[in-house]
């Protein structure tokens, strides 16, 4: 499966590769050595903690390479006036008098709880490419769904400013 990310999400992933296996890394295997030599490690907290984080570390650094082995650029433009990757959205329920704003963003960004989502969420799949004043039809399962009326879109651009998820 391929991981779309904007050139921005690219660089992002590449500094903190660069940071956690240039910076960090030497660090945390400092910290195991002289953690080890406080003797018998059956019983030695700080080896065993600083342990840990070095494998933490490893393991995020090897998750960041996946996602960068098997990335796909894709660009945050949009048509003038429709809804693209990073446009901040603005949208009623339609019958519940109840709006919500929302970001379509990359999959390696997306907080559904903060209203970061994809284009390839049911959400993000309705609205996309729709433009303020439509109203679409978001299908969550075959047996429910609902409609959502379009009132603004607030063109954004990747500024590196929405964080990379863990």
């Amino acid at each position: 499966m391929k991981n779309e990310m904007t050139q921005k999400d690219m660089e992002q992933i590449q500094e903190e590769l660069r940071q956690r296996r240039t910076e960090l890394m030497p660090k945390q295997l400092e910290a195991v050595q002289e953690a080890r030599a406080f003797g018998d490690l059956s019983e030695n907290f700080e080896y065993k903690a600083a342990k840990m984080e070095l494998n933490k570390n490893k393991s995020r650094i090897r998750y960041l390479q996946r996602l960068l082995d098997n990335a796909v650029i894709v660009s945050d433009q949009s048509k003038a006036g429709t809804i693209g990757l990073f446009d901040k959205v603005r949208a009623e329920m339609v019958g519940e008098d109840e709006e919500i704003d929302l970001q379509i963003v990359t999959p390696m960004r997306a907080n559904a709880l903060e209203g970061l989502i994809t284009r390839d969420s049911p959400v993000g799949k309705a609205i996309f490419g729709h433009k303020p004043g439509d109203t679409v039809h978001v299908q969550v399962r075959p047996d429910f769904g609902y409609d959502l009326k379009i009132l603004s879109v607030e063109p954004q651009q990747d500024d590196g400013s929405i964080p990379i998820s863990n």
